[in-house]
């Protein structure tokens, strides 16, 4: 199986794609060898680049997210991830019955996989942090291979792959929010810029400029602060 004709026959013809899926023999570990974890690299890699050494910024101004912590987000959302793909084909095939499917769990693990597919190409878009919500946008591509797929792979009846979808989206939602808060506990972002290293080279002369704006930052933090404290907006 070559991984850019495949990436490229499940994103353009999905229809005609999942037949020949189905039609495969295969094992976790071949597929994860040869199709997930070379896909999965791709928005853990462009993370790193986008956020570590592009950075994001205007004006003079560079934030980036400091080298250590961008590899430990690299690793650790790489991991976790491919741990996504195989709990969620778990849940795929535990709920094959439901919807008059047939449980199979190889099957379930080529629907996860593939549908992954959009996803995966898509975080290429995070190499330019302010072109993130582009990466959502292909994630929402998934919802409909998965759509497509359920009724060939787990051999659901055609009127039931919406419910089927839903349920699945709903438990990879939950997955990837889980994904975020182990992520935010261990490289912690947080509000405002922390963890991020201003990187853009100041002169003496703009020092002061650059101090004022720290100051108005922080003015406009407490600002907000207290209008939350008044029940208001601020």
């Amino acid at each position: 199986m070559n991984l850019v004709q495949r990436a490229q026959s499940i994103l353009l013809r999905p229809r005609e794609t999942w037949p020949a899926i189905a039609a495969e023999t295969t094992d976790a570990a071949t597929l994860y060898a040869s199709y997930v974890a070379p896909l999965a690299a791709i928005p853990a890699v462009a993370r790193f680049i986008g956020f570590s050494l592009i950075g994001i910024g205007g004006f003079g101004v560079s934030l980036r997210v400091p080298i250590l912590t961008g590899l430990v987000n690299l690793v650790v959302g790489y991991v976790l991830s491919l741990v996504v793909v195989y709990v969620l084909a778990l849940i795929v095939d535990a709920l094959a019955p439901t919807f008059g499917g047939t449980r199979s769990r190889i099957a379930a693990l080529k629907v996860v996989a593939y549908a992954s597919t959009a996803g995966f190409v898509g975080g290429i878009f995070a190499l330019v942090p302010a072109l993130g919500v582009l990466s959502l946008l292909a994630s929402l591509y998934g919802i409909y291979l998965l759509y497509t797929g359920l009724p060939v792979l787990m051999r659901c009846p055609r009127e039931k792959a919406a419910g089927y979808t839903a349920l699945v989206i709903v438990c990879a939602v939950v997955a990837f929010f889980l994904i975020g808060a182990i992520l935010s506990a261990i490289t912690p972002m947080g509000m405002g810029g922390r963890g991020l290293a201003a990187v853009a080279p100041r002169s003496a002369a703009q020092e002061p400029q650059v101090e004022g704006a720290k100051r108005v930052v922080a003015a406009l933090d407490v600002g907000t602060i207290e209008a939350l404290k008044r029940g208001a907006q601020p």
